[in-house]
């Protein structure tokens, strides 16, 4: 969501904001077990300050956090949004209710107007896309809603938007082995306001499924904003690693990360002589890296251990968890307080769950989840 020196129709308004944040994040297990998805450190700060400080800076001025899952722990660590500029308020789910019934839910906290546009985010997404611009077609097109669409390379992994030479959207397909256009939902929707208030209320609805073909069956104008900057899922292990690397590497820029680097090493954190820190690796506060041990591409929580000789790739490691000396680390999340003793060799997407010790030499090699 870039910021944008032009000025789109309509800037200058208060912008108001439904940020979609009640998952479980069940395929970042284990480290979601104690903290939601959009709160797991992130580049240094929990992953929804990336989101909120570039809607702040794309002239959003109120988000509605849509929370469920530990719900509590959102308010607790953003309080009122003034440190970003912004005004937050919080609604609760008490049971899942999917993309539009979390929605509409989140709408009982909305002062729009009903000509007025909300944007909706997904709370699991990085995005560098131009969000002022995506704005600026909507009020133009006059659309009920206006979704961010990327362009991929394979997108039958996914289901598919196909549009008209006018960017209006003319459906949405599931996945399929031949897929009619490369272009996906992103998950970033300009809504006018009416259009949030047509979602059934008090129950599990989807948006791609119910939501936007109901919108164009009954001949409403649904647009479709092809960017193709910068945008992450960050709903895996591999992933999560990937984005926190990417911000702080600066290949997607963030007001919240510092001068871009090799590595971001945050304040009480202990780097002992000869360790090597590349790819964008982050070491929490109250870290410590031993000596001569090479870490790359990886996410360090705060507190956690990392013994002399070690090599550490493409990894996470949970807070106050511990890895012994010369042990390899390839592909694999080590649970908060879990402990890896020494001269271990973990690969392929294995996962330890928090508290678990490994004695050392326990030599483990695993692709499954």
């Amino acid at each position: 969501m870039s910021g944008d020196s032009r000025v789109p129709s309509g800037a200058g308004e208060p912008l108001e904001a439904i940020l979609l944040v009640g998952g479980r994040g069940t395929r970042l297990r284990p480290l979601t077990i104690s903290i939601p998805k959009p709160l797991l450190p992130t580049a240094g700060v929990p992953f929804l300050a990336h989101q909120l400080a570039r809607a702040a800076s794309c002239g959003v001025t109120r988000v509605v956090l849509a929370t469920s899952y530990r719900s509590q722990m959102f308010a607790e660590c953003f309080g009122d949004g003034s440190s970003f500029g912004l005004e937050l308020d919080y609604v609760h789910e008490e049971e899942p209710l999917g993309t539009g019934g979390g929605i509409r839910n989140a709408a009982s906290r909305l002062r729009s107007g009903p000509d007025d546009p909300v944007v909706v985010l997904n709370g699991d997404i990085l995005s560098g896309h131009d969000l002022p611009a995506q704005l600026d077609m909507h009020r133009k097109a006059d659309a009920a809603v206006t979704l961010h669409l990327v362009e991929v390379t394979d997108p039958a992994r996914f289901g598919c938007v196909p549009t008209d030479d006018n960017q209006r959207v003319t459906a949405f397909l599931e996945k399929t082995p031949n897929p009619v256009t490369n272009r996906i939902n992103a998950g970033c929707y300009v809504y006018t306001r009416r259009a949030i208030d047509e979602i059934p209320p008090g129950r599990v609805v989807s948006v791609e499924r119910e939501t936007f073909p109901a919108l164009i069956e009954s001949g409403q104008v649904v647009m479709g904003y092809v960017d193709n900057a910068y945008w992450l899922d960050v709903g895996t292990p591999e992933a999560f690693v990937r984005g926190s690397c990417d911000l702080v590497l600066g290949r997607l820029a963030s007001p919240v990360v510092p001068t871009p680097g090799e590595s971001l090493i945050l304040p009480g954190a202990t780097v002992y002589a000869g360790a090597t820190l590349t790819g964008g690796t982050v070491v929490g506060a109250g870290a410590l890296i031993g000596r001569d041990s090479t870490v790359e591409g990886s996410v360090l929580f705060d507190g956690a251990t990392i013994g002399s000789g070690a090599r550490i790739r493409g990894s996470v490691i949970g807070r106050d968890a511990s890895v012994g000396n010369n042990t390899v680390l390839d592909g694999v999340v080590i649970g908060d307080e879990a402990h890896v003793g020494a001269r271990n060799e973990l690969r392929g997407g294995l996962r330890v769950w928090p508290g678990i010790e490994l004695d050392p030499l326990s030599i483990r090699f695993s692709t499954d989840e």
